[in-house]
């Protein structure tokens, strides 16, 4: 992170100027050009804010200061702007970048942000202000110490715990992370009415109930790529589940609603089938798929894939047309032999690469071919 110094070059009228001056070039050319000033640090600076573009447009178009470790974990704004936080006031007690930060201080009148790192403190204030978010009040301090003097009361905690241990490692228990909100729970519950924790893509849904019983959860994509769960401690009755592509669609049940599906019956032929979803990550995630279509298709597994006969409406999921199913057999080697083909694989015991090997095919072709498992039976699904 930066020191106070480099915050104070960065902040420096002639380097924000080299910044929106070079903001289209290569970082390595910046970096090797003398006319330059402070050409080192500004070309890591267009780097990253080149890297954000997508990921961080406010923080883009404001030429904020973007530390490249700090962007690496950061939210993105598309994700932040999802969760479903609202009121008066809130303390989010983990500010870092402060994706999340910006995101509460459009449906806020308040927030207080707390961040344990004075460079990254002073990146947010300066960051907030270029920003224009005015009404955002960043604390330098832990969460802990922060929480053991408050006498404010909020709205919504938000917190997203550090998952990054002593090594480096990646955690997702929320107990070894940091702070422990676990551990913080009956303060947290006295500052504020309602509390949301975000958590690692990787967290167990249903550990979320077992630590704190009635609550809601959800799991996020964004680009068919798992993001976050969100765990919202809110006073609500029961436990409930939302898998959500972001941009796309959603689906909510409750714990029991999933866990009473059943999957469906292996039929002795595939043939009948014309369609074939490829579910979303957030209900695989979430353990919802067998919910989620139920009705629309049959499916067998929650890492699988879903077949019907009729195109399903609303499915949480990327639909095809199937043009051929194959019972993948000694004879198959000869379908595929010399295709270049986009490859999926649903519970299917084989990488792309062996297949490629094993058939004689190879990745990056124009063909779709999806290799999946139902029953006892290895299937190859031909779809466009």
């Amino acid at each position: 992170m930066f020191s106070s110094e480099e915050i104070e070059i960065l902040c420096r009228e002639e380097v924000q100027k080299a910044i929106e001056e070079n903001i289209g070039r290569k970082p390595t050319d910046i970096a090797l050009d003398r006319r330059v000033p402070y050409a080192s640090m500004v070309a890591t600076q267009v780097k990253n804010l080149q890297k954000a573009r997508t990921k961080l447009p406010s923080y883009y178009a404001a030429r904020a200061i973007v530390p490249t470790l700090a962007y690496e974990q950061s939210s993105s704004e598309e994700c932040a702007e999802r969760k479903r936080l609202s009121g008066d006031s809130v303390l989010d007690l983990t500010c870092g970048l402060g994706v999340d930060t910006l995101a509460l201080s459009r449906r806020f009148r308040r927030v207080v942000t707390i961040e344990r790192n004075e460079g990254v403190a002073a990146v947010a204030r300066e960051n907030f202000r270029r920003l224009g978010a005015d009404n955002i009040e960043v604390i330098c301090a832990s969460a802990e110490e922060y929480l053991a003097g408050c006498t404010d009361h909020f709205d919504w905690c938000f917190s997203d715990p550090d998952r990054r241990g002593a090594k480096g490692e990646k955690l997702v228990r929320l107990e070894d992370c940091s702070p422990d909100v676990v551990a913080l729970m009956p303060t947290l519950q006295r500052v504020a009415e309602r509390i949301c924790v975000k958590c690692s893509p990787l967290f167990d849904v249903d550990e979320a109930f077992r630590l704190f019983g009635n609550c809601s959860v959800e799991c996020v994509s964004l680009g068919g790529e798992a993001k976050e769960v969100n765990i919202y401690i809110d006073g609500s009755e029961g436990k409930r589940l939302t898998a959500i592509a972001v941009g796309i669609s959603e689906f909510s049940c409750s714990i029991e609603e999933r866990n009473g599906m059943q999957w469906s019956c292996t039929p002795s032929d595939f043939t009948h089938y014309r369609y074939i979803t490829l579910p979303d990550v957030s209900l695989q995630h979430a353990r919802m798929v067998a919910a989620a279509f139920n009705g629309k298709c049959d499916v067998w597994s929650n890492n699988g894939v879903a077949l019907s006969e009729q195109q399903p409406d609303g499915a949480l999921g990327r639909t095809f047309e199937i043009e051929a199913i194959y019972n993948i057999d000694n004879s198959f080697k000869r379908v595929i032999k010399g295709a270049k083909a986009e490859i999926y694989r649903r519970d299917f015991p084989l990488s792309n690469a062996e297949i490629c090997k094993r058939y004689r095919c190879s990745e990056g072709g124009a063909e779709k071919w999806c290799f999946t498992t139902i029953g006892t039976n290895l299937l190859a699904i031909k779809f466009n």
